[in-house]
């Protein structure tokens, strides 16, 4: 329509049963449009929640092991870690060590190198290994194309 006075644009907007909708405030002059603004609300309402159900929601899940654990428990928890990978979450590995095993510190690497490489077939690391404070921990990002058997 070009630059047209506020009022003549309220009344074209009023005869025409719609709303006269500032779309570019800042700008000189200011840039106003005629619509039916609810249907517009309406309508990017609609857009936005159809994007939020295309969404993978990605979850950490954290396991916490030491480092003198038993085969059976270690197999426990590798499995946990795959089902974690698989489903597509991140997963955080925690090794703690407690009272004289923080002078054993290679015992539990090997531990964790050995699920490091358990896990390569489901999952990849993140970073390398971290030691804050009595624990270790590692990060896991799953695979892009491994999914769980249905």
């Amino acid at each position: 329509m070009g630059i047209v006075p506020t009022a003549d644009a309220l009344q074209r907007a009023q005869e025409l049963g719609l709303d006269l909708v500032e779309v570019a405030g800042q700008a000189a002059p200011p840039v106003c449009r005629i619509m039916d603004y609810s249907k517009y609300k309406y309508d990017q309402e609609k857009k936005a929640k159809e994007s939020r159900k295309h969404q993978k929601i990605v979850h950490l899940k954290e396991i916490k092991i030491k480092p003198n654990i038993e085969e059976h428990d270690y197999q426990v928890k590798l499995h946990h870690l795959k089902r974690f990978l698989a489903r597509g979450d991140r997963a955080k590995l925690t090794m703690i060590f407690r009272g004289r095993e923080m002078s054993h510190m290679g015992i539990g690497k090997k531990v964790l190198d050995r699920m490091v490489s358990d896990l390569a077939d489901v999952g990849e690391l993140e970073a390398s290994p971290k030691r804050e404070g009595k624990s270790i921990i590692v990060n896991f990002l799953p695979l892009a194309g491994v999914k769980e058997k249905e």
